[in-house]
C-alpha cells in the first residue's frame, strides 16, 4: 500500500500539538473523501482510515455481492463472479471490503491532495494560535528575543510561536538583546495577509495592572481593586486603588513594607515613578491626591466644564507640574478634569509682578500659553526659573526662552 509520503504531512500535525486528534482525523478524511468524489462521483461506500502515529492512511472500498447480471449501482455493488476472483470464499449478500491503491488516483490528484492537506493543517495552526492568544489578551507572558529590528522586536514563546513587540509598545529606556527573556502583556491579535500577528506591549496600563496583581495578593484576591491607571512609560505612573475591606490600607498594601512590593515593578518598568493613591468619588480630594507629591493650598472647581484651578505655594508649583509637565498631564488623565496651576503668594511679601497677558504685544500668544501650561502665569514666575529649567519643562527653544526672559527683564528694569 503506497502511503504517498504522508509522513511529512503528519509530522506537521505532530508539531501542532494543540490541534486535537479528532479534528486532525477529520481534516485528513475530508481531503481524501474529496479525492474519492472526484474519481468515483461519491464517497458513500468508502472508509478513510488514518494512522497519525505511523503517518499512513488506508482507503477501504465497501460493496455488496449480488448475483451476476443484477448490478444496479457499480459503486455499491459487485457481481458474484467478480467477487470470487478477489476471494473464492465470498457468498452472495456479503459485504466485500477492498483496499484502494492511492496511486490509482494519479500523480496530479495525489499532489493536489497533499497540497490541500498542508494548507488545511496550516489554517488549523493559525486558528489555534488566534484562539490561544485571543483568550490571553491582557495577560503577562514571558518570551525570548529572537531578532531585534529598528521598529520592532521578534520574540518566540515556549512553543516557538512568533510574537511582535513594536517600538511604540516598548518603554523608551528598554534595551534588549537576542536570547534575552522579557515580560510583556498580550495587547491584541491581528490578521495580516491571513496570518495571525500577536502584538505585545510594555507601555500599556494593563501591563502595570498585571504586575501589581502578581506582586500584591490582595489585588489578586479581589480585596483591593485598581480603579484607574495612567502612565507616561518610563517616566511616571499614577495608580488609583480602592479597598473592599476596611481593615486593609490599599496604598500601603500596594507599596509594601519599605516599598518591598513596588520596587520590583519599578525596576521592571525601568525606574518609572509609581504614585499609588486612594480612589475617592470626592472630585476635589481626588484632584488633590492626583497631584502628588505637590501639596495644594486652595482649589476652585467647575464641575460643568470639568475645570479645576489649583493654587499652590511657589515651591510646590514645579512638583505639581513635574518634569516635562508629566505630573499634571497624568493628573488630568486620572481625574478627567482640566487642571490649571497658579502660584499662591498670599501671606508672603508682595513683589511687584506683571501678568504675562500684559506682554501679548511683544510675546506671541502660543508662547504665553505654553508658559502658562507649566504654571508660569506672571513675569516673575518665568524669571524665577532658569533658562535650562524652562527648556526642560516646555516645548520652547532656548532662543525663544532667552528672548522672553530679555523682554520681561527689560520691563522690570524700566520700573
Amino acid at each position: 500500500m503506497a502511503s504517498i509520503n504522508l509522513i511529512e504531512a503528519f509530522a506537521d500535525f505532530k508539531e501542532a500539538e494543540n490541534i486535537d486528534r479528532p479534528t486532525m482525523m477529520k481534516v485528513v478524511e475530508d481531503v481524501f473523501k474529496t479525492l474519492l468524489r472526484k474519481k468515483y462521483g461519491s464517497d458513500e461506500n468508502f472508509d478513510v482510515i488514518v494512522n497519525a502515529e505511523k503517518g499512513d492512511l488506508e482507503i477501504m472500498r465497501r460493496r455488496t455481492i449480488v448475483e451476476d447480471g443484477t448490478v444496479m449501482d457499480p459503486l455499491a455493488e459487485i457481481a458474484y463472479s467478480d467477487a470470487i476472483k478477489i476471494e473464492p470464499d465470498y457468498e452472495i449478500g456479503e459485504d466485500l471490503y477492498e483496499e484502494v491503491n492511492i496511486l490509482d488516483f494519479g500523480r496530479r490528484a495525489i499532489l493536489a491532495a497533499k497540497q490541500t492537506l498542508a494548507s488545511r493543517i496550516s489554517d488549523l495552526k493559525k486558528n489555534v494560535l488566534v484562539k490561544k492568544y485571543g483568550d490571553r489578551i491582557g495577560e503577562i507572558i514571558s518570551a525570548e528575543v529572537y531578532q531585534v529590528w529598528k521598529k520592532e522586536i521578534l520574540l518566540l514563546d515556549e512553543e516557538g510561536n512568533e510574537l511582535i513587540l513594536p517600538k511604540s509598545e516598548q518603554i523608551p529606556q528598554d534595551y534588549f538583546k537576542k536570547g534575552e527573556n522579557i515580560r510583556a502583556v498580550v495587547k491584541k491579535v491581528e490578521l495580516k495577509n491571513n496570518s495571525p500577528v500577536i502584538i505585545l506591549s510594555r507601555t500599556s496600563p494593563s501591563f502595570l495592572a498585571k504586575l501589581l496583581e502578581i506582586e500584591v495578593p490582595e489585588i489578586f484576591d479581589g480585596l483591593i481593586v485598581i480603579k484607574k491607571i495612567v502612565r507616561e512609560p518610563g517616566e511616571r505612573a499614577k495608580v488609583a486603588v480602592e479597598s473592599y475591606d476596611d481593615r486593609i490600607d490599599p496604598v500601603g498594601a500596594c507599596v509594601g513594607m519599605k516599598g518591598s512590593r513596588i520596587h520590583g515593578i519599578v525596576r521592571e518598568l525601568k525606574n518609572e515613578n509609581i504614585d499609588v493613591i486612594n480612589w475617592t468619588n470626592n472630585v476635589q480630594l481626588l484632584i488633590q491626591r492626583s497631584l502628588t507629591p505637590a501639596k495644594i493650598t486652595t482649589m476652585e472647581l467647575d464641575n460643568d466644564k470639568k475645570q479645576a484651578n489649583v493654587y499652590l505655594k511657589p515651591d510646590q508649583v514645579s512638583l505639581a507640574i513635574g518634569k516635562k509637565g508629566v505630573n499634571i498631564k497624568l493628573a488630568q488623565e486620572l481625574t478627567g478634569f482640566s487642571i490649571d496651576v497658579y502660584r499662591d503668594t498670599e501671606g508672603e511679601p508682595q513683589e511687584f509682578d506683571i501678568d504675562l497677558e500684559e506682554f501679548s504685544d511683544e510675546i506671541e500668544t502660543w508662547i504665553i500659553d505654553e508658559l502658562k501650561r507649566v504654571g508660569c502665569d506672571t513675569a516673575r514666575s518665568v524669571l524665577d526659573l532658569t533658562a535650562e529649567e524652562l527648556e526642560r519643562r516646555t516645548d520652547l527653544e532656548r532662543e525663544t526662552i532667552n528672548d522672553v526672559r530679555r523682554i520681561l527683564n527689560e520691563e522690570f528694569e524700566k520700573g
